[in-house]
C-alpha cells in the first residue's frame, strides 16, 4: 500500500521523477538513522543504468544520494542523506611512502643477493650488504615494476569510471624478505556499480600479472640449475620458494623440467606426489634438483605471491570484489569456509593463521555500489570468473619453507 505525502515534501518531489523508470508499489518516509530520507519499492520498467543516470540529476538537486537496491526480489530506490563530496589528494604523503619503500626494497634485494659472512663484525656485514645493492637491484626493480602495475591499475581503472580515488600508498618494511607489505588505494566514494568494482578490482591483478610474468620468465632464463642440500644438517637455515601451479608451469616452460625434481618418487604416482607437494610441501626434497632463484626471477615469484594474496576471495581482497560482484551478498557466505580453510593450511605454513584471523574478522564486509541492482554483462562475468581462476593457478598453499 502506498504512503500518501504532503505537498512540496520529499517525497513528492521525487515521486515524478522514480514513477518514469519504476512500477512503484508503495514509498516509505525515513530518517538519517533509518539510511534513507525516502524509499521507493516496486519494478523498474526500463534498463537500470539507464533508470540510474536518468534519476541521479532529480537526487542530486535535493542534495541526496540516489541507491539501487534489491529486497525480497522487488527493486528498492532509495535517497540517501547527503553528498558524497570527494576531498582533494595531497600527493606528499603518497611520494614518501613510495621512496621509503623503493630504499627498503632495494635493501632486501641486497640481503638477498649478500653472500658475505653473516657471523662477520657489524660494519663489515654492512658494507658487504651495501656492495650488494647492485646485485639485488635486478629484484628492487623488478617488484616495484610489478607492485607498480597492481596499483596504478586501480587507480587508472577508477579514473577511467570517474571514481575518486587516492594515489597508491606504499607499505615500506624494512629488513623483512621483500622490503615492503605492499600498497592500497583508498577509494573516496562507492563505485557506481558492480561493473565498475569488477573493472576496478580486477584491473589490479591483470595489470600486476602482465608484468610478473615476463620478469618470472626472463629471471628463471637466468637461474642456475643445482642440487640442493642432501639433508637437513646440510641445509641449516637454507629457504625454499613454494609452488603454484602457474610457478611449476613457468619453471617447466624455461627449464623443460618440473622442479624441483626429484631422484626418484619413492614408489608414488607422479600425479599424487606433485599433488601432494603443491598442497603440503612434503616430502622436503633433499638432494633435489632446483632452480636457484636469480633476483629477478625472485622477484617474479614474490609479484606471483602478492598477486595471490589480493585474490583471496574475502572482503576488501580484490578476490572479494569478485566474489561479490558474481554473488552480490551471498558473498559473505562464503567467508566463514575460506577462513577455515586458512586456518587449515596454517598447519604446513603458519603465516596463514594471521590471514585467517584477518580474514575473520574483516572479510564480511565489502565495496557496496550505489546501484546493486545492475547485474553483470556476461563479458565482465567471464572475467570475474577469470580473476578467480587466475587465484587458483596463482596460489601457493606453503609459500616458504625452510629445510
Amino acid at each position: 500500500m502506498a504512503t500518501v505525502f504532503g505537498e512540496g515534501d520529499l517525497q513528492t518531489r521525487l515521486l515524478g521523477a522514480v514513477r518514469q523508470v519504476m512500477a512503484v508499489e508503495d514509498v516509505t518516509a525515513g530518517t538519517a538513522k533509518d539510511g534513507f530520507l525516502v524509499r521507493f519499492r516496486g519494478r523498474l520498467v526500463i534498463d537500470s543504468l539507464e533508470a540510474y543516470s536518468r534519476l541521479e540529476p532529480a537526487f542530486a538537486r535535493e542534495d541526496t544520494t540516489l541507491l539501487f537496491r534489491v529486497e525480497a526480489n522487488r527493486h528498492v530506490i532509495a535517497a540517501a542523506p547527503g553528498r558524497i563530496t570527494p576531498r582533494p589528494s595531497k600527493p606528499l604523503p603518497n611520494i614518501v611512502l613510495f621512496i621509503l619503500t623503493l630504499m627498503s626494497v632495494v635493501l632486501a634485494g641486497a640481503l638477498y643477493a649478500y653472500q658475505g659472512p653473516v657471523d662477520g663484525t657489524l660494519p663489515e656485514i654492512l658494507y658487504g650488504v651495501l656492495r650488494s645493492i647492485p646485485a639485488g637491484a635486478p629484484f628492487a626493480l623488478g617488484l616495484m615494476a610489478i607492485l607498480l602495475a597492481h596499483e596504478f591499475g586501480h587507480y587508472f581503472a577508477a579514473r577511467y569510471h570517474k571514481t575518486a580515488v587516492s594515489l597508491p600508498y606504499f607499505l615500506p618494511f624494512p629488513g623483512s624478505t621483500f622490503g615492503t607489505m605492499g600498497a592500497f588505494e583508498q577509494l573516496k566514494e562507492p563505485p557506481r556499480n558492480r561493473r565498475v568494482l569488477l573493472d576496478i578490482g580486477l584491473a589490479g591483478p591483470l595489470a600486476g600479472l602482465v608484468v610478473a610474468l615476463p620478469v618470472l620468465l626472463i629471471g628463471l632464463a637466468l637461474s642456475s640449475i643445482e642440487r640442493l642440500p642432501a639433508s637437513s644438517a646440510a641445509a641449516v637455515g637454507a629457504g625454499l620458494e613454494g609452488n603454484s601451479l602457474l610457478y611449476l608451469a613457468a619453471k617447466y616452460a624455461v627449464t623443460g623440467e618440473l622442479l624441483p625434481a626429484p631422484d626418484s618418487y619413492g614408489g608414488v604416482a607422479p600425479v599424487v606426489y606433485w599433488a601432494r607437494y603443491l598442497l603440503l610441501g612434503l616430502p622436503l626434497p633433499f638432494g633435489a634438483r632446483d632452480v636457484i632463484l636469480h633476483p629477478l626471477a625472485w622477484a617474479g615469484w614474490a609479484g606471483l605471491l602478492v598477486t595471490a594474496l589480493n585474490l583471496i576471495p574475502a572482503g576488501q581482497l580484490d578476490g572479494g570484489h569478485l566474489l561479490y560482484v558474481l554473488l552480490g551478498r551471498r558473498a559473505a557466505r562464503i567467508v566463514p569456509f575460506i577462513v577455515v580453510a586458512l586456518a587449515g593450511l596454517g598447519v604446513v605454513w603458519s603465516g596463514w593463521w594471521l590471514w585467517a584471523g584477518l580474514i575473520f574478522f574483516l572479510g564480511r564486509t565489502h565495496a557496496q555500489p550505489l546501484d546493486e541492482i545492475t547485474p553483470l554483462d556476461p563479458r565482465r562475468r567471464a572475467f570475474a570468473i577469470l580473476g578467480l581462476a587466475i587465484f587458483v593457478l596463482v596460489f601457493t598453499p606453503v609459500p616458504l619453507r625452510i629445510l
